[in-house]
């Protein structure tokens, strides 16, 4: 019984090599993105950035964060503002004389601090609103990453273990089949480069991602708990009526509230990321092979891998069967001479159904079937060593010479090892993984994700207009209690 018939191996590999390199890149290939976006592309002087989503493009990143341009712009202006009313009170100071003190009514003063008191009232609440959204924001952006570096890492498992036992096979067969070797020797460099890449991905850009999710948090978290501080010392001093200290408050608040507008224009970026990505996950769940995600995502998803997967399948069911039917005409041979027993299985298992699916189903063997990687433990049985005589090994029945037996072994734990890799052949081709974990995050991640970041932008963007108007009411009221005598916690100035 002969197990190598030539073809078989070199055939399979072939198979194997297409359906684990499709025409797209299995791993950061080509892009054929459905997703296409308009944007303003600073790092390309300013031109429209009309690609698709690419976290390993650095102009798709430019014109996601331009996205918050107003928060940017604001920051700008206000900061210039606060420059230009800088000199100006310092070339005042120094060239003109104090102007005159102008007399107000009690209820001047009044109105002014009940603004004061609105415009704190609704910094504490935006900025107490803005650390919540933070938290909840922090912790599902973390688990929305979590989700697709843990896909690139069981990939990458995936993939490692494919290309190992490619490695394996080629130890094996080297001896035999010097074509099937090289072919072996090829897919394996091949995984081995795609499994580097992705590795590159979930340990540097996932670290990369970690880090910015975590300054981004640490930031929100460091401005708004000053800015909290700082309202309520402002108060304090504000009743007080102890003018230099207030003065300084005003100062950091006015670059605190810059520094808010630029959060405000990041979270804009945050969300609108946050939109991409979760588009992006639905395109890929309908359509893989034509998702923009297949620039960082391991998945062949073509109807050619698809069909090189079946043909595999097609061809060790067949493959099998024909050594079934060799182990029918051994048992009726040992029969002749009473020593069918000697044989001690009826089949070799067959983990794969008939037409026309081919569909791989390891529990489908009867009990008493022949796993494929035991059958040169049974071949042993009837081999001749090298060492004894044609005629002494036909006489206690062992016909089969040590080399067939070598050759058998080799084929089989082949066979055997392909079958073992065979389920993380199909979930790369098919991205059964992938679109698991995705539909998971489509399905319960994206919508709260959004809309935490989305309040998180919307209570930033109040934040750093009520600070706005707070910081200029403050300065009215410096101006305002300026040449005047005021009572600890006295809203009215004395009279004289």
């Amino acid at each position: 019984m002969s197990i190598s018939n030539g073809v078989l191996l070199p055939f399979m590999l072939l198979l194997v090599s297409s359906s684990v390199f499709s025409p797209k890149s299995m791993v950061f290939g080509s892009s054929v993105s459905e997703q296409s976006f308009n944007r303003i592309d600073p790092l390309n002087h300013f031109k429209h950035y009309r690609g698709g989503y690419d976290i390993r493009n650095n102009h798709y990143w430019a014109s996601a964060v331009f996205t918050g341009a107003h928060g940017y712009a604001a920051a700008g202006a206000w900061l210039l503002c606060g420059l230009g009313f800088g000199i100006f009170m310092v070339v005042r100071s120094l060239c003109c004389s104090s102007s005159t003190v102008i007399n107000h009514s009690d209820s001047y003063y009044l109105s002014t601090f009940l603004l004061v008191l609105l415009f704190t009232s609704l910094a504490i609440v935006a900025a107490s609103l803005a650390i919540y959204a933070n938290q909840i924001s922090y912790h599902r952006m973390r688990k929305m990453v979590d989700t697709i570096i843990g896909v690139g890492g069981d990939a990458y498992k995936r993939i490692r273990k494919v290309s190992k036992t490619m490695e394996q096979m080629h130890d094996i067969l080297l001896p035999y089949d010097q074509t099937a070797s090289n072919r072996l020797n090829l897919i394996a460099y091949q995984l081995g480069r795609e499994s580097k890449t992705i590795q590159d991905f979930v340990h540097k850009d996932g670290d990369k991602i970690e880090l910015a999710i975590k300054t981004s948090y640490l930031v929100h978290l460091g401005v708004l708990a000053l800015n909290l501080v700082l309202l309520v010392a402002a108060l304090v001093l504000l009743l007080f009526h102890w003018h230099p200290g207030l003065i300084m408050i005003i100062f950091f608040c006015w670059i605190l509230t810059s520094l808010c507008w630029v959060l405000t224009g990041i979270d804009y970026f945050l969300h609108t990321f946050g939109d991409d990505t979760c588009a992006a996950l639905q395109d890929f769940e309908q359509c893989p092979q034509n998702s923009s995600l297949d620039t960082i995502l391991p998945c062949g998803g073509s109807s050619n891998s698809n069909k090189a997967l079946m043909q595999i399948s097609h061809t060790t069911h067949n493959f099998i069967n024909k050594l079934n039917s060799k182990v029918g005409e051994l048992h009726m041979l040992l029969q002749v001479f009473g020593m069918e027993s000697l044989l001690g299985f009826s089949e070799i298992c067959n983990p794969f159904s008939g037409p026309p699916s081919y569909s791989y189903v390891p529990d489908k063997c009867p009990k008493n079937a022949l796993p494929i990687s035991k059958l040169p433990n049974v071949l042993e049985r009837f081999t001749c060593d090298k060492g004894n005589s044609t005629g002494t090994c036909i006489g206690i029945g062992k016909v089969l010479p040590e080399d067939t037996y070598n050759e058998a072994w080799a084929y089989s734990d082949s066979i055997q090892y392909l079958l073992d890799i065979f389920p993380d052949l199909q979930s790369l081709t098919t991205c059964s993984f992938v679109r698991d974990s995705f539909s998971e995050v489509v399905v319960h991640q994206c919508s709260p994700f959004k809309v935490s970041v989305r309040l998180l932008w919307a209570s930033m963007l109040s934040l750093s207009i009520a600070m706005l108007l707070l910081v200029l009411t403050w300065l009215v009221n410096v101006f305002q209690e300026r040449g005047r005598s005021f009572s600890m916690c006295s809203i009215i100035p004395n009279t004289a």
